[in-house]
């Protein structure tokens, strides 16, 4: 007879903790790559979760949003407090709390645990910084101070994994017990009192319950059964709630008569002569040092630390600022430089897996659909990948170790001038490199508003993939001057007035954006100076693994998606009909006479590359009359105020999913073979098609200095990637910001390429 068990119960662990406490080091340390990294239902707020097992039992780890107290003044707050009181929608209710707290700052950071205890819900302390506080002379009674809390409270340094077992064996050692503490609050009888009397109206009249459900019908079942402890605390933070921001979340308008309970409360109080709230911040610190009393012993002066000694060398107003500078010019040469190799081998495996299917098909629909469609469209995500790991290699190191927060601080005197603060700063420059992982370097700003201004904004930064449409234009239509003795070139200056243009637009639109759309007073900027430490290879590997395993499961596959799509867009009707029989006959005919010659043969090399010259010319004639080659020709009057002809205004459709195929296209649509972005500055014959390309129907050129202009211009400006609106996307979680992104990016782009355009023509014609 076969015995059959009860499934294992998920206990549901919250971790929690101030910003900068190392509570992601201990959420990594706990779960290892067990996580998974999504947003809440509805909201742009992170959710990280992860599992682990221990002795037979499965915890599931949610990594909650850093906060000081539990009285919420934003989204990501208002989540973090939601999860713990049981209102989150698709969220199990919290079994028990692990509670992140730094050593090194006990009095600030045990405000938070005063508050947690008032839940009644399982609890354990973990004690970071430990080595921090040792360094500073801080000694801590880690029992007496268990004692007094009445929860376990274990010493940990997860970066290096010491104690990160013992705290997994205290998790399990609370769940097998089963009881929970019973909740105690530091707040004046008074208050207590009045939440008493406000619980049992609202019990006795059946609305308690309904107040607090979650918002979506799937979750109230699982969260039904809330203690009167956490209720109890719900009504603690409405009554005390000072600038509205929770009874407005939580209430809704939806309850008048609860509100006007709470209102009366709080009168009551103020004639009582409890001031709301100040004095609960008075009530908690009094709690917090008459715990910490004989348990800490601290030196009379404080000792300079070595964190001390860097501070004043790296945020210093001149060496910081130089040291900073440094530090940005390195990551950014990094990420720009050490990603080519990868790259090369990147599209090496490409190109070979393209090859191969060539050999091994035959040409045709299918052939095509998988090398040009496919193949090219997950080649297309895999050149990102390089970028994304290398930044985010050097965002964990400089975050784990502490720099990042200096770094903030140094730029906020410049940022604070357009609306933003300092924490803007890294994915802005980030996005010089690639604008995915900038604006997935976001998260660590924040206030909700500079978030999106942010994410708006680094889009228009010049990323690297728009060199290759760059050098291709300025290598064959900008004069090769030279000024100052040959230091100084026509070349170079246009490049270097293409990235000006995109910084100035950048900072203009943030300005628009942070009096308009996102208009409203910038919170002070205040971030906590964490005490520097070696970064830890664990945390740094994973978190980098996290991002590259989120961007593939995301922006990736849409990426590949719309990759198929234009490709299907350039092939499709691919009616052979419309092919001038006279080049079909002479394809075929040379394909005849080059099998009947040697390999070593002169002449073969000759007829091979007419063959190539002749299948450019069908390929471009099959792109003219495809889908995507008739809307160019159907939208040519939009674009011939800008100076294109239809085919530049094809290859222009054909690049929006990511404009770095634009000289590829090019090469087609102007029959000049199949190339790449990496040779377009050596390639002299492609440069000699490109000047004597001209209209159809006309001798005209097809390609001037003032087209080149308007060409760059447009490019600089344009929303011309697919991986950059899927990011948007993921990181706002709506659709309704990358379209923005893209209408407003298009505009300004059509609109600086026509004032471009216009006046080059009438500079060069001497105003005609």
């Amino acid at each position: 007879m076969t015995r059959v068990t009860a499934p294992k119960k998920c206990v549901s662990v919250a971790l929690v903790g101030n910003p900068n406490t190392g509570k992601s080091t201990l959420f990594s340390a706990l779960v290892g790559v067990y996580q998974r990294v999504g947003n809440y239902p509805g909201v742009t707020v992170e959710k990280r979760t992860g599992r682990f097992e221990f002795q037979n039992q499965t915890f599931e780890v949610i990594d909650l949003p850093g906060l000081y107290s539990l009285s919420p003044r934003s989204r990501d707050e208002l989540v973090a407090v939601n999860v713990l009181l049981g209102r989150e929608p698709g969220v199990e209710p919290v079994d028990v709390i692990v509670c992140v707290v730094d050593a090194s700052n006990l009095e600030r950071n045990l405000y938070l645990v005063s508050q947690l205890l008032e839940l009644g819900l399982p609890m354990v302390v973990a004690l970071t910084m430990v080595d921090v506080a040792e360094r500073q002379g801080i000694q801590i009674d880690v029992e007496e101070l268990s004692r007094r809390l009445g929860v376990p409270v274990v010493p940990v340094q997860a970066h290096r994994g010491i104690g990160v077992g013992r705290v997994r064996q205290v998790l399990h050692g609370l769940i097998e017990k089963g009881i929970p503490p019973s909740p105690r609050s530091p707040l004046p009888r008074e208050v207590q009192l009045e939440i008493e009397r406000i619980f049992e109206d609202l019990e006795s009249r059946g609305l308690l319950a309904r107040i607090f459900e979650p918002a979506s019908e799937d979750s109230r079942a699982s969260h039904s059964h809330r203690s009167p402890a956490i209720l109890r605390f719900w009504l603690e933070r409405l009554l005390l709630d000072a600038g509205g921001f929770l009874r407005q979340n939580v209430l809704d308008g939806k309850h008048p008569d609860v509100l006007k309970l709470l209102v009366e409360s709080q009168q009551r109080l103020e004639q009582a002569g409890f001031a709301v709230p100040e004095d609960e911040t008075h009530f908690r610190y009094e709690w917090v040092r008459q715990l910490l009393e004989g348990v800490v012993k601290a030196p009379e002066q404080p000792r300079i630390t070595l964190t001390d000694r860097l501070d004043a060398v790296l945020t210093h107003r001149v060496w910081g600022l130089m040291i900073f500078a440094a530090v940005m010019l390195l990551m950014f040469q990094a990420v720009f430089r050490l990603a080519e190799p990868f790259n090369r081998v990147i599209d090496f495996g490409v190109q070979s897996c393209a090859a191969l299917v060539r050999s091994q098909l035959q040409p045709g629909a299918f052939r095509d659909l998988l090398v040009d469609g496919v193949i090219s469209g997950v080649g297309a995500v895999l050149t990102f990948i390089p970028q994304i790991a290398i930044l985010f290699i050097f965002i964990a190191i400089l975050e784990d170790c502490g720099y990042v927060a200096r770094a903030a601080v140094l730029m906020d005197r410049f940022m604070s001038r357009i609306g933003l603060s300092g924490k803007s700063f890294i994915p802005m420059l980030s996005s010089f490199a690639c604008a995915v992982p900038g604006i997935m370097a976001t998260r660590t700003i924040d206030n909700e508003r500079d978030r999106l201004t942010t994410i708006l904004v680094t889009p228009l930064l010049t990323c690297s993939a728009r060199l290759p449409v760059y050098a291709l234009l300025i290598a064959v239509f900008i004069p090769d001057y030279r000024y100052l003795g040959g230091v100084v070139g026509l070349q170079g200056l246009v490049l270097a007035s293409l990235y000006v243009l995109g910084v100035a637009t950048a900072v203009t639109v943030a300005l628009l954006l942070k009096r308009t759309i996102f208009r409203g007073r910038s919170p002070t900027f205040v971030i906590e100076l964490p005490s520097y430490k070696w970064p830890s290879p664990r945390t740094v590997i994973l978190r980098v693994w996290e991002r590259v395993v989120v961007f593939l499961r995301n922006a990736g596959t849409i990426i590949a998606a719309i990759s198929v799509l234009v490709w299907a867009a350039l092939y499709y009707p691919h009616d052979s009909a419309s092919i001038d029989r006279n080049l079909l006959n002479r394809q075929a005919e040379l394909r005849v006479l080059i099998e009947t010659l040697p390999p070593e043969s002169p002449q073969r090399e000759a007829w091979e590359k007419e063959l190539d010259q002749v299948g450019a010319e069908i390929a471009a004639a099959y792109q003219r009359n495809s889908i995507l080659g008739r809307m160019g020709r159907a939208i040519e009057p939009i674009f011939r105020p800008l100076g294109w002809d239809w085919r530049i205004g094809t290859a222009v459709l054909a690049s929006f999913p990511a404009r770095e195929v634009v000289v590829a296209t090019l090469g087609v649509m102007f029959n000049l073979g199949d190339i790449s972005s990496d040779d377009v500055t050596s390639s002299q014959e492609l440069h000699a098609r490109l000047r004597s390309a001209t209209r159809e129907g006309s001798n005209e050129p097809v390609f001037n200095i003032p087209v080149a202009l308007s060409l760059m211009v447009f490019y600089a400006l344009c929303a011309q990637c697919a991986a950059t609106l899927a990011v948007i996307r993921r990181e706002t979680n709506s659709w309704r910001w990358p379209v923005f992104t893209f209408a407003y990016m298009t505009t300004l782009a059509y609109l600086g390429a026509l004032v471009t355009y216009q006046l080059a023509s009438r500079i060069l014609t001497g105003g005609a």
